[in-house]
């Protein structure tokens, strides 16, 4: 009798694990508050937007394709010098782990990574959000836009 329990138990715990489990990993954002904020596409056009230290503008652009993805380039204006400043790229649409860019800085509040974005075998259509850091500490207080791009399949192409 008890080893029955246990079994059903067991089996009970995996289809809990493999329901919430899946779910989960197709839930890429970070909370209910980040469907509350407005999208901006960063190929579209510069994401700018106010805070009490000033003008903060992200924009990217695609730099080419010599055969390992799309390169893109990343430009971040700052009115503030974060410590250790990152990019973070995280699937938006699909869940595909975490990718650190970091950003140097070139003066005047001017930060700029190059970048290639993994590629996504699955979904050609690959949308990424970009999120900004100052080391291991988001700026999402900062940033009141959801930054995100569609990434180039070069194999589609």
């Amino acid at each position: 009798m008890l080893r029955t329990i246990l079994i059903l138990g067991f089996v009970l715990g995996l289809a809990t694990v493999a329901v919430f489990g899946v779910r989960w990993l197709q839930t890429p954002n970070n909370g209910p508050a980040d469907a509350a904020l407005p999208v901006c596409d960063l190929l579209g056009s510069p994401c700018e937007w106010e805070t009490g230290a000033g003008l903060w503008s992200v924009s990217l652009q695609i730099i080419g394709d010599e055969g390992q993805g799309t390169e893109y380039r990343l430009v971040v204006s700052s009115p503030v010098a974060p410590e250790r400043f990152i990019a973070v790229l995280r699937g938006e649409s699909m869940y595909m782990g975490e990718y650190p860019v970091p950003l140097s800085g070139g003066g005047n509040g001017q930060y700029s990574a190059r970048f290639v974005a993994p590629l996504c075998t699955a979904d050609t259509e690959m949308v990424w959000r970009v999120d900004l850091q100052s080391g291991q500490q988001p700026l999402s207080e900062s940033v009141p836009l959801k930054l995100v791009f569609q990434s180039e399949d070069h194999l589609t192409r």
